[in-house]
């Protein structure tokens, strides 16, 4: 799978340098600040890395504190929304998929404080660093936005069934259904 995800990370990094000025200019334009947001993540066997993403929220996003990102979230852009729908935002992540840090599919990665809160109710939760987290999931394809804590939790039955049954036949289907995603 590894190998995999390097041979598809390779190929798809072509297409994602030619399209990456592009989307850092529009970002630039919409709001003059930061093109890339970095963040801390929780990844397999609980070490940390720094996720790279195309910002979508403004600067001032978490001014209050770290916050679950939630559908029609009003910290998101203008062009963070079309970013987001057609997941242009997740270019970068295949620098993270390069380095070995992430996976194409698999449970999407956590950040820490978000991590330890979830983990102290859900006991199950940090079984997701068994592998490597993905830029998409089966809880992502089969699930809304995570916003509280019964959605983690349904998201957490999600990403135990991946688990369970991961097989490059599910990896696969799920990489067709971000493809159409992105695509619509």
């Amino acid at each position: 799978k590894h190998l995999g995800d390097i041979v598809c990370g390779l190929l798809f990094a072509i297409p994602a340098l030619a399209l990456s000025p592009f989307v850092a200019l529009a970002i630039w334009i919409d709001d003059h600040g930061p093109i890339f947001y970095r963040q801390a993540r929780v990844g397999k066997g609980g070490r940390p890395f720094s996720i790279l993403k195309f910002r979508t929220m403004r600067i001032d996003a978490e001014a209050s504190g770290a916050a679950f990102a939630q559908e029609n979230d009003p910290r998101v852009t203008r062009l963070g929304h079309f970013l987001r729908t057609t997941r242009l935002d997740e270019i970068p992540q295949i620098w993270n998929i390069l380095r070995g840090e992430m996976s194409f599919v698999g449970p999407r990665p956590e950040r820490p404080e978000m991590e330890d809160e979830l983990s102290k109710t859900i006991p199950l939760f940090p079984v997701r660093h068994l592998v490597r987290p993905g830029l998409t999931g089966w809880a992502q394809v089969s699930a809304p936005y995570a916003a509280t804590h019964d959605d983690h939790l349904m998201k957490l039955r999600h990403d135990l069934y991946y688990l369970k049954y991961r097989s490059l036949a599910l990896d696969a289907a799920m990489l067709a259904d971000l493809l159409q995603n992105c695509i619509r």
